[in-house]
């Protein structure tokens, strides 16, 4: 009787015994691969840092953008801005030397921000006419969105001093990008006003923007504000981005009038948050201003300014917001 060798099956305990054994060996050579390539890109890493720091900065005014919330997302080059920089202007000092210490960077830190940017910008001009170099610096994101700055960059540009933008961490386009709306045309629109009649007006006179709308709001006001976004601008597409680049991070997508409904009915928000907008629909008729003001007219005589609003955009198939906006004109007429 002639005895073969065949293949062994998976039910063989030699197979199995073997099987486990080349897994073994392979997780640990795939463990050494990326052990080897983690430690070349540290190295790397640190070469290129080390290469710029070495370089002399060229003095004039640097516009460092800084992390949001994650510290990792600072880049190379921001780093050694800041490692060489002669002053740092930062919104709060305070904030701003955990972000140095965390890097191991000894820098003279300064205050600048809303409330002491008039006494202190010709103090930093000055510096700038000494040869020495700036960096501005926010609490969070890229400096002069929604921060401090714009002033102090336009009068070192108008005495000659060199102004350079070190690009990095932007709230902004991170919410833009991850809301799941059209990002070839936005505007940032920043915060809008705290109240709600002049919030409104804001809105209406953003309302027939044809673009996505990014917009910052507070925690405690995010519910007014989107129950206002939701009146004005009507049944669009929206996003709630709260916690960005941190371990909570959270993206909330859906219509303004169902975000809206979200927020009033949670507890007490707290923090700062980005809201995302889509742009007005393409499909609105064209009811010519005229014949809107003349349905508004009708439609006041019968029922309040917002019931007015809603039912004349309904029935001509236009934007409330549009609407909107014309209905304050026609209160202003009469008043």
């Amino acid at each position: 009787m002639r005895l073969g060798l065949g293949a062994a099956s998976e039910s063989d305990p030699i197979f199995k015994s073997n099987g486990k054994r080349g897994l073994r060996v392979q997780d640990d050579r795939d463990e050494d691969e990326t052990a080897i390539v983690t430690r070349r890109t540290v190295t790397r890493a640190g070469e290129v840092l080390a290469d710029l720091i070495a370089r002399p900065l060229t003095p004039g005014l640097y516009l460092v953008a800084t992390p949001i919330g994650n510290l990792a997302d600072i880049s190379l080059r921001a780093l050694s801005v800041l490692a060489r920089a002669d002053l740092i202007a930062a919104e709060d000092t305070r904030h701003s030397k955990k972000l140095l210490t965390h890097f191991g960077i000894a820098a003279k830190l300064t205050p600048y921000h809303e409330h002491n940017a008039e006494r202190e910008r010709p103090r930093l001009l000055a510096r700038l006419h000494a040869g020495a170099s700036v960096a501005l610096i926010s609490d969070a994101g890229t400096p002069l969105v929604s921060d401090p700055g714009y002033k102090l960059v336009r009068e070192a540009l108008d005495a000659g001093f060199m102004v350079t933008s070190i690009p990095g961490p932007s709230a902004t386009l991170a919410a833009l990008t991850s809301a799941g709306l059209p990002t070839d045309t936005f505007l940032f629109a920043g915060f809008l006003p705290p109240k709600s009649g002049p919030r409104r007006a804001r809105l209406a006179e953003l309302a027939s923007v044809p673009a996505t709308l990014v917009i910052f709001e507070s925690g405690p006001r995010l519910g007014k504000s989107l129950a206002d976004m939701a009146e004005v601008l009507g049944p669009r597409e929206g996003a709630i981005a709260k916690e960005l680049t941190k371990l909570h991070e959270s993206v909330t997508r859906g219509r303004l009038d169902a975000l809206a409904s979200e927020i009033s009915g949670s507890e007490t928000v707290k923090g700062e948050f980005v809201v995302v907008i889509g742009p007005p629909s393409e499909d609105a008729a064209d009811a010519s201003d005229e014949q809107i003001v003349y349905q508004l007219e009708q439609a006041l005589k019968l029922e309040s300014f917002r019931d007015a609003v809603r039912s004349v955009a309904e029935v001509l198939n236009v934007s409330r917001a549009h609407v909107y906006e014309l209905g304050l004109k026609l209160t202003r007429a009469r008043d």
